[in-house]
């Protein structure tokens, strides 16, 4: 199955370019011989935005979760700006 389209045939075929893209997968639609762009299922498209987990458990689970830092914060006084 094609999975890859010329723009103007993506453009007048457009309704075979979503069903192709919610049945096999991502579309590439290319303009003047260059990929321009991708159509996508929404179930593909929100897969791939979608974290697979959220940004504390990627943190909890990190390997690097249990190291210490040692954060050392300046104890020069502020510097003097001219306005």
């Amino acid at each position: 199955m094609e999975t890859t389209w010329k723009l103007q045939d993506a453009k007048n075929r457009f309704s075979e370019v979503v069903n192709r893209a919610e049945s096999a997968g991502p579309q590439i639609v290319t303009r003047r011989g260059q990929e321009a762009a991708v159509v996508m299922s929404m179930e593909d498209y929100r897969r791939l935005i979608q974290p697979d987990v959220d940004l504390v458990e990627f943190f909890r689970t990190s390997p690097l979760g249990g190291i210490e830092l040692e954060v050392e914060r300046s104890k020069e006084l502020s510097r003097i700006v001219d306005l």
